[in-house]
């Protein structure tokens, strides 16, 4: 601190002063002190921004009454013309208890925001990507493409679309659950069939793109989306995977219009055995099989996962959940470490047992 306090003094003797902040990080600092004196639903504080989602902020916070628990909090104003967390939160009770979908904690008005609260989770899978230098191993896509596809089916069992399949909406989970695949982000969602009246939502040409243009499927840039067009979002993400871009990366254009137009016909005119090639036939065999569906066609989930489960037994891959980001001596040591947590806790069970038995038999002992 000494140290410090001599240098800012050298500084100022120098003529150097440390400049003022800008007026955006001035507000944006204001704003975080004002976000941290509201406690949400009576239990949690904001701590830090974590980022953005397609509608609102996103930012951790803990509860107050156990600051191990962590959550994520998203705000959006309240005053908006057309407010998305109130959807997004119904759509969150819907998956409830669904493997791989973060818990619901809360949803409120807090102040001048709408807020929803959910569990805190680990890195996004374009952040790992980042972390091992921009490419999967086939292992690792395979692993992760096979969670991917059970969220998907699970969504849609639910009778939704995600509408916006991209790296950046998956997350692996924290703590026991640091294996698991979740899926986020239902900003976009959409009801593509209501049980009550058995109808199904009726495909036209008449759309704009919705979704990230990257990863969206060659109909979605003109036409309603269906269940084939995020299996479709699910195969170039996994390409995306192993090469680290995809061929339409880095199309410019004067106007956004026109890029996604450019990025539209790209698709469209690749062929699919030039987009797979140097990657596995079954690749090819999931992109061609997802295009060929129809538009109210129930997709067969099982062929899909086959596709992958039958690749990564043919490379005598083995099922540990040791992704490319994972440090094996840290998780060999982990393992161990919670071995002799397990050793630990048994022999206190069994060392309780004979204590009531010992007590049991001295009870039982004539006198």
């Amino acid at each position: 601190m000494a140290t410090r306090v001599a240098n800012d003094k050298g500084k100022q003797r120098a003529g150097v002063t440390t400049p003022p902040p800008t007026p955006q990080a001035a507000a944006a600092a204001a704003k975080r002190g004002r976000l941290c004196d509201i406690i949400i639903g009576g239990k949690y504080r904001i701590l830090s921004p974590i980022g953005s989602g397609s509608f609102g902020e996103l930012y951790s916070a803990e509860n107050v009454e156990d600051g191990d628990d962590k959550v994520a909090v998203k705000l959006e104003s309240s005053s908006v013309k057309y407010p998305q967390l109130p959807r997004e939160a119904k759509i969150y009770n819907i998956l409830r208890g669904g493997l791989g979908f973060p818990k619901l904690r809360y949803f409120g008005t807090e102040g001048i925001y709408n807020v929803l609260v959910v569990d805190l989770l680990g890195p996004s899978l374009e952040d790992l990507l980042n972390f091992c230098a921009r490419n999967f191993s086939l292992k690792t896509t395979l692993m992760l493409g096979l969670q991917i596809l059970a969220r998907v089916e699970y969504l849609h069992m639910n009778c939704l679309l995600h509408r916006d399949i991209k790296p950046e909406n998956f997350l692996m989970g924290l703590g026991e659950e640091r294996a698991r695949v979740f899926m986020i982000d239902f900003g976009l969602a959409k009801r593509y069939y209501r049980p009550r009246t058995c109808t199904h939502i009726t495909y036209n040409e008449r759309h704009e793109l919705v979704g990230t243009a990257r990863y969206a499927s060659v109909r979605a840039h003109y036409a309603e989306q269906g269940r084939r067009d995020d299996l479709e979002s699910v195969g170039y993400l996994l390409m995306y995977f192993l090469r680290g871009r995809l061929p339409w990366q880095g199309i410019s254009a004067d106007t956004r219009r026109q890029k996604y137009e450019k990025i539209a016909e790209s698709k469209s005119t690749l062929p699919l055995n030039v987009l797979c090639s140097g990657i596995p036939t079954e690749f090819y065999m999931y992109m061609k099989y997802c295009r060929s569906l129809h538009f109210e066609e129930q997709p067969d989930y099982a062929y899909l996962r086959q596709l992958f489960q039958v690749l990564f037994k043919a490379q005598r891959f083995l099922h540990d959940c040791l992704y490319d980001w994972v440090d094996i001596k840290q998780e060999t040591a982990d393992e161990f470490q919670q071995r002799l947590i397990d050793e630990e806790e048994q022999q206190q069970r069994k060392a309780k047992y004979e204590r009531r038995l010992s007590r049991r038999r001295h009870i039982d002992v004539p006198r």
